[in-house]
């Protein structure tokens, strides 16, 4: 009996053990919706979103609603978080001005990081942040943040800092404005998406193939025998990985939410 390997809902089943999509993007998109509300459809992965949002919303509520002087070892992980949050990321990068991002900043770590580790759940298996509509939304979100932010500190200042930067040779300051105007206004929110979807994606892939082909491999031992054993080192591998990915969907929700930090800073001192 053939192994099959579908990957496409149009397959020639007959001629192919490995069905590729026609497009690569199939593979992470929920077109169907599970159930429509009106005009709104509810796919998988807007399901997912709203999920995150109510995990972190209880992670916060059943944390804080009732403040103890020695809190459980929940409120302490909690407590942790949002020092780590407000005092390391917000204050330590922005300054004394970074108390009043922290709730933002927060808000995303945790959101992105229940995103990121839904890849490991159960039943999931899928990250949010692996569909670039998200995290692209997400630097989005922080891009209009730190420009409101560098004009409602600097006005027009702010923006003839960038495209004729005074600490520049006067010969070089064409140039070097033009690249950090591209680079502010344009670039920024594109590779702070870029970096979070491509991580989490190669991991999705990485993870999917390694754990799919080892199972391929042990559900056909009646057909090929002691062969079966070669899916083993894949699952093992695929096993590693899934404790390599835990820790990559932490640091990307720690980087992200650092360069959104960054990126705040630069605005509020632009001298900087």
């Amino acid at each position: 009996m053939d192994v099959l390997i579908l990957a496409s809902e149009e397959c020639d089943t007959a001629k192919e053990i490995i069905c590729a999509p026609t497009n690569v993007i199939e593979l992470f998109e929920f077109k169907h919706a599970l159930f429509s509300i009106g005009p709104l459809d509810f796919t998988r992965t807007v399901i997912l979103i709203f999920l995150a949002m109510f995990i972190v919303l209880a992670l916060l509520f059943f944390a804080f609603r009732k403040p103890k002087i020695v809190p459980g070892k929940f409120g302490v992980v909690m407590e942790s978080l949002v020092s780590f949050v407000r005092e390391d990321v917000a204050k330590g990068t922005i300054g004394p001005e970074g108390s009043k991002y922290a709730p933002y900043l927060l808000a995303m770590f945790l959101f992105i990081l229940v995103g990121n580790l839904f890849e490991l759940t159960p039943f999931i298996n899928f990250p949010l942040t692996s569909r670039m509509a998200i995290p692209l939304m997400l630097s989005l979100f922080t891009w209009l943040i730190f420009v409101f932010v560098g004009f409602s500190h600097g006005g027009l200042h702010y923006l003839t800092g960038i495209i004729w930067p005074k600490s520049v040779p006067i010969g070089l300051r064409w140039l070097v404005g033009l690249i950090e105007f591209v680079s502010t206004f344009i670039l920024r929110p594109i590779t702070l998406a870029v970096r979070l979807f491509a991580n989490l994606v190669a991991g999705h892939l990485m993870l999917t193939l390694l754990l799919a082909s080892g199972w391929l491999f042990f559900a056909s031992v009646g057909d090929i025998g002691v062969r079966a054993a070669i899916g083993l080192p894949w699952f093992l591998f695929g096993l590693l990985i899934f404790v390599f990915e835990f820790v990559v969907a932490v640091l990307q929700a720690y980087i992200f939410t650092l360069l959104t930090a960054v990126y705040i800073q630069t605005s509020v001192h632009p001298e900087h």
